[in-house]
């Protein structure tokens, strides 16, 4: 649509100053409706890379998480911890609680035995307890105390006494370990695991992944 507005010429012509005044409007509009915005590639890209950022922001969360804080992808191997974590059974592991106590199963890294592999036991005794084992009962004692082991195995099948000398105290920054399958159990009563230091525990079992049993550990 075209719109002009003349203004009325004089018979000597147009002056500058009239011609100042005299306006010739021309207005075209192409198309109807309103006229559409539509974004510059420069604003498209930008968003991208926000979206990027957030998402590798993201990422770097997640990682800090499964590294730091907690493992999901730990797996028991072999049978020293029967009959509570079979063999194949995945576990969730807190990283993030560092204070171990009686009863506690802990993962504990390849390089904190002379086994040279990964293996998760349970905490018996910590720094400063005095341990030993009575073969005759199958029982262990602590500070003198004969441990009740019921919650988690059978009392008196604790009848191997390995290749350590009893009693012991353990050393500071130290725990004692066995596995809940006294019989075959490879653990702190020998000598290529002894006392585990606990710079070398990767965390707690807090409950089982695969098969999942509820959110407590036994």
């Amino acid at each position: 649509m075209s719109l002009f507005c003349y203004g009325s010429v004089p018979a000597g012509g147009y002056k500058q100053d009239d011609f100042i005044s005299k306006v010739v409007i021309n207005v075209t509009v192409s198309g109807s409706g309103p006229v559409s915005r539509q974004k510059s590639p420069s604003s498209t890209v930008s968003g991208c890379y926000e979206w990027v950022e957030a998402l590798i922001s993201a990422l770097i969360v997640v990682m800090i998480l499964f590294v730091f804080l907690f493992r999901l992808d730990v797996v028991v191997q072999g049978t020293s911890m029967e009959p509570n974590y079979l063999n194949g059974y995945r576990v969730f592991v807190n990283c993030a609680d560092k204070s171990f106590r009686r009863g506690d199963v802990v993962v504990i890294d390849a390089g904190g035995t002379k086994l040279n592999k990964r293996i998760i036991k349970r905490v018996i005794a910590t720094e400063g307890q005095k341990v030993s084992i009575d073969s005759t009962k199958g029982v262990v004692l602590v500070d003198g105390k004969e441990l009740d082991e019921s919650l988690y195995i059978t009392n008196g099948i604790t009848k191997g006494r390995g290749d350590m000398q009893f009693p012991l105290t353990v050393d500071k920054g130290k725990v004692f370990v066995l596995g809940d399958n006294r019989p075959i159990s490879e653990d702190s009563r020998y000598h290529d695991v002894g006392e585990i230091d606990t710079r070398y525990i990767m965390g707690k079992v807090n409950f089982l992944l695969i098969p999942f049993k509820g959110f407590r550990s036994r």
